[in-house]
């Protein structure tokens, strides 16, 4: 769980849903191609994921000091730097230069004007570099966002703290640790296009360079709701997805969000990563205390902790961290339905859910959580979902069994009411995917079905 029953920043975005109940700068650009979009019917969805990741990709964006790089895996990496600057890390005050380079995406233009969009990036950050995400967009009235900061982050924690950045707004949106929002969505105000910033940093001297392979934002307009239409169950099959508990951390190295019992989101990321064969080596792991069970999940949890955010569960970080693992890729997107996730299962791939529940409204978890990650392996033959929980007592019991009905509302509302009878957000859908750098076709499929190619 994430803090179980204390406000966690996504319930901030419950203002709007409140008032709801109650009554740039930078080279200028082309409009993106629609490849890699969400979404081929002819009827638009609410969300729209875009993503940059083929070799013509990075050579359609404007770069200074970058250039890409072909190959299996295509990227953008720094060439000659731009220049030079400071950086003071907020949460350690050390100041250091830097060599930095940009490379800035195309305009895209979102098929369904936003309310809400999240960023997400796959990239290698060797020891001496790193890089920041921005976020600048128009909205419908015709005016622009400012370049907004997505995240700064690194792989590791040697060089900056990995970190959210708190207080961006101008009045008409405001990012919320990773997630930029309209502040009032009932005046019709929305997002309709966006481009996305890259700047890459590097120490000076060196010929070291991060290498990004994706990168993406995930625009959505998702209704307000407390109830979401059923789906009817259509799959029997269960992923063999290993399974982790984060309450056995519980105390373990409580400067990461006061330890394990905070630890949903990288144990869920961890179960996933080692379902595609992603294992951390001796090496890496010889900073967990030897008597500590399952040191990768210590592991996890302090290379997705965000020191702003104070915590493990930023999407972003996590999809990012996944991806530093040989061969796998990571996003962050909202899905429409329990059919969306079969999809995903009968192809071979979990998916990580993000909800909020009373403890009365899921059946058998016997908590209640403002916010909370779990890994969905399943379904079984009555269209229940099968869950790998992170809130259970063991790794034995992380196994769970969830009524179809409850887990497609918890997850898939917009509103909620919380213990105290209040009105607060929900996650609207939202998931962390997991894949292979190169799917098999019957994946593909599956991810392009689901808005994500």
């Amino acid at each position: 769980m994430s803090r179980a029953e204390q406000p966690s920043r996504r319930t901030v975005l419950a203002a709007a849903v409140a008032a709801a109940v109650a009554g740039g700068t930078g080279p200028a650009a082309a409009v993106s191609a629609p490849a890699h979009d969400a979404g081929a019917s002819g009827q638009a969805p609410p969300v729209d994921y875009r993503a940059w990741i083929t070799y013509p990709d990075w050579r359609s964006g404007a770069g200074k000091g970058v250039r890409a790089v072909p190959g299996s895996r295509p990227g953008v990496v720094i060439a000659t730097p731009a220049g030079t600057t400071d950086y003071t890390d907020p949460h350690t005050g050390t100041t250091a230069t830097w060599e930095y380079a940009t490379w800035t995406s195309p305009v895209h233009r979102l098929r369904v004007p936003a309310t809400e969009a999240i960023a997400s990036w796959n990239a290698q950050t060797p020891a001496g570099t790193w890089l920041q995400v921005e976020l600048q967009g128009t909205y419908s009235d015709g005016t622009d966002t400012p370049w907004y900061v997505m995240g700064r982050w690194a792989a590791g924690d040697q060089d900056i703290r990995r970190t959210s950045v708190d207080g961006q707004t101008d009045g008409k949106s405001t990012i919320w640790t990773d997630t930029f929002a309209i502040d009032d969505s009932t005046t019709g105000l929305r997002l309709v296009s966006y481009r996305l910033r890259l700047t890459l940093y590097r120490k000076p001297g060196t010929r070291l360079t991060p290498v990004v392979w994706r990168l993406g934002a995930m625009g959505s307009d998702i209704p307000d709701r407390f109830t979401v239409p059923a789906s009817a169950p259509g799959l029997a099959q269960e992923l063999l997805v290993p399974r982790y508990s984060q309450e056995i951390h519980a105390g373990q190295y409580p400067e990461y969000d006061n330890g394990g019992e905070a630890w949903c989101s990288p144990t869920s990321s961890q179960m996933i990563i080692e379902y595609w064969g992603g294992r951390l080596t001796p090496e890496q792991l010889s900073w967990v205390d030897p008597g500590y069970a399952d040191p990768q999940v210590d592991h996890a949890a302090r290379h997705t902790y965000d020191y702003q955010y104070t915590g493990c569960g930023n999407w972003p970080f996590n999809a990012a961290y996944a991806a530093t693992f040989k061969d796998l890729q990571g996003v962050v997107t909202r899905l429409g339905s329990l059919t969306d996730l079969e999809t995903l299962i009968a192809a071979g791939i979990p998916a990580i859910t993000s909800q909020s529940f009373l403890k009365t409204e899921l059946t058998g978890a016997g908590y209640g959580t403002s916010g909370h990650l779990m890994t969905v392996i399943g379904f079984t033959a009555e269209g229940d979902v099968i869950a790998n929980d992170p809130a259970s007592p063991s790794d034995e019991a992380v196994r769970r069994v969830y009524l179809r009905r409850e887990f497609e509302n918890i997850w898939l509302r917009t509103k909620r009411y919380n213990a105290s009878g209040k009105v607060v957000s929900g996650t609207g859908g939202v998931c962390y995917l997991y894949f292979p750098a190169h799917p098999s076709s019957r994946q593909h499929k599956a991810l392009a079905a689901v808005g994500v190619c």
